[in-house]
């Protein structure tokens, strides 16, 4: 017998200033705090999987040249992902693109919190 992974359960993003990061969530994304978390991470109640901003882990240096999760595509969904890119721009979020069409919906890519390139899409 063989164990396999079903799938990401858990995604966190580590942040020098997780109650900057968080603020920004629940600011300009609307999302909701889960109401239990641990001391070092600030956990939100988003579905299906669980997001989070946590304290850098032990040896993770977030103040090198290169951008936090240069690699990595995290992507949000949204249920509309026009006007959720109309109120990011006008409360001043980086480097907000342009929504283009994809196969999963209107897309847009914008700078969170401390450097962290995410997309949004849907609606």
């Amino acid at each position: 017998m063989t164990a396999t992974v079903e799938g990401p359960d858990f995604i966190a993003l580590q942040v020098k200033d997780v109650s900057g990061a968080a603020a920004f969530f629940e600011e300009r994304l609307g999302l909701r705090r889960a109401p239990d978390g641990p001391p070092h991470a600030v956990v939100f109640a988003t579905s299906p999987i669980p997001f989070a901003v946590r304290e850098p882990l032990p040896g993770v240096d977030l103040d090198g040249d290169a951008r936090p999760g240069l690699g990595v595509a995290l992507w949000l969904r949204t249920t509309d992902a026009g006007l959720l890119r109309e109120q990011l721009v006008a409360a001043g979020t980086e480097d907000v693109t342009p929504l283009q069409d994809s196969p999963f919906g209107p897309v847009f890519t914008f700078t969170g919190p401390e450097g962290y390139r995410l997309t949004v899409h849907g609606g």
